[in-house]
């Protein structure tokens, strides 16, 4: 058995080539040339004896090994990167790059109240933002790609630590002089399941607009077409259904210039906590508690401000 121990850089580019599943792509994503990439990890299979990738023209094929050996590559790196961010963090705190991953049903309704705030107060904060679906947002945080994820729970995201920030409540949305709106709240017992517009799947937004109507039927009789928040509103403006959304959408003027009412529902699980999450024992943990608090006096600064 070989005692060769792979280098950092050698786990980087195997990691890089799984996740992009094509040696140029990957090349790029390391910024080095395709034929450093290939000799990297050419030279990892020779001096560890094994074979992790099989090539062919066409695709890029792991091995058992070599799946095994990439998600250990990704705790070896998640945690040299975490022996940098120990020595940053016993300095002054937030200074420096953060990489946030931000779910779409939070980042365009969220964001353009915090930033420019969190930039005022934070200025030598350098914060990198990636906006993708819940499942998909844990996944980066859990390789190690982003440090923390501004997510809606409740959602199953793995062995994490996180500081809520508020409560959203969702609301119902239907088109103006609907025949079966009601004049302030809506019980969900009458919601027509042949008629409800929700997000596709992998939006946690679903499994929170669902569990707000306690109506379990509702999963497999609505009409998930929806990509996004804006595609649906312009799916029950156009008469096609209702569906249901967050309030922070709705503050920040997503059924402007519709002819769409929204109204609260009668139940006790109608909203969705919005939370930072970061991976369990991260060394940056009092950085992230400190920029949730700052997230959440930066809301309710712009809430008060709006009123």
């Amino acid at each position: 058995m070989s005692n060769y121990l792979p280098t950092l850089k050698q786990l980087q580019y195997l990691v890089a080539l799984e996740d992009h599943g094509h040696f140029g792509r990957a090349a790029e994503a390391c910024y080095v040339t395709q034929s450093t990439l290939s000799a990297g990890i050419k030279e990892l299979e020779t001096l560890l004896d094994v074979t992790l990738v099989e090539r062919t023209r066409r695709v890029v094929r792991f091995t058992e090994l070599g799946k095994q050996m990439v998600e250990k590559a990704h705790r070896i790196l998640r945690e040299a990167e975490e022996l940098s961010d120990m020595a940053r963090s016993a300095g002054k705190p937030l200074v420096g790059d953060i990489r946030m991953s931000v779910i779409p049903t939070i980042a365009p309704f969220l964001l353009p109240k915090l930033l420019p705030q969190l930039r005022k107060d934070r200025p030598e904060l350098k914060l990198y933002l990636k906006e993708e679906p819940s499942q998909a947002a844990c996944d980066t945080l859990r390789h190690g790609h982003v440090d923390c994820v501004l997510l809606a729970l409740p959602f199953p995201c793995g062995d994490v630590e996180s500081e809520i920030l508020f409560q959203d409540e969702i609301l119902i949305a239907f088109p103006k002089d609907d025949p079966r709106d009601p004049p302030k709240m809506v019980d969900p017992a009458i919601i027509d399941e042949n008629r409800l517009l929700l997000l596709e799947d992998g939006h946690c937004l679903k499994d929170h607009a669902l569990a707000a109507c306690n109506r379990p039927e509702l999963r497999a009789s609505a009409r998930m077409m929806g990509t996004s928040l804006h595609t649906l509103v312009q799916m029950v403006d156009n008469g096609l259904g209702l569906t249901m959304l967050p309030k922070m959408a709705i503050d920040s003027g997503i059924l402007d210039h519709t002819d769409i009412i929204a109204r609260p529902l009668i139940s006790e699980h109608a909203y969705r906590d919005i939370a930072l999450i970061w991976r369990k024992n991260s060394p940056r943990r009092d950085e992230f508690k400190l920029l949730a608090e700052i997230m959440r006096q930066t809301k309710d600064w712009a809430v008060k401000k709006a009123a």
